[in-house]
């Protein structure tokens, strides 16, 4: 079995901003199917759809914006390092302002899953899914 043990700050930091954006996107994305299915009774089809209002930039530009006040210094910092990377590419179907919203908070959440803060991870997508829900309704 392999087990994945937590990576110190200072090496996490040192990863590209992107490659956390990377991971945070994988991340967040788990986090909004494993709620869908305890929540709804759907088939795949419709869960994937639902998924897709969470996960795309829009979306996630608006947690973003709900999050930011939440983070430390340090968490700030990262994101920050996350929107303002320059990625070779980016969704057809999303301004570039989304765009780079979106991926300071994939930035962000890659960042806390590689050093192991779980909880604080957990908090923080919490407050996304409910500022991405808010805007829902």
């Amino acid at each position: 079995a392999i087990i994945y043990r937590s990576m110190d700050k200072t090496t996490a930091k040192q990863y590209n901003a992107a490659t956390l954006a990377f991971l945070g996107d994988a991340v967040f994305t788990q986090f909004v199917r494993e709620m869908l299915v305890r929540d709804h009774d759907e088939k795949s089809g419709g869960l994937h759809k639902m998924a897709s209002s969470y996960v795309c930039a829009h979306a996630q530009s608006v947690a973003y914006d709900a999050v930011m006040p939440l983070l430390t210094d340090e968490e700030a910092d990262v994101a920050r390092r996350a929107r303002n990377c320059h990625t070779v590419s980016r969704a057809k179907n999303a301004i570039v302002g989304d765009y780079r919203r979106a991926t300071a908070l994939e930035g962000l959440f890659g960042y806390l899953k590689l050093i192991g803060e779980t909880d604080r991870l957990a908090e923080l997508m919490s407050a996304a899914v409910a500022a991405i829900d808010a805007t829902k309704k």
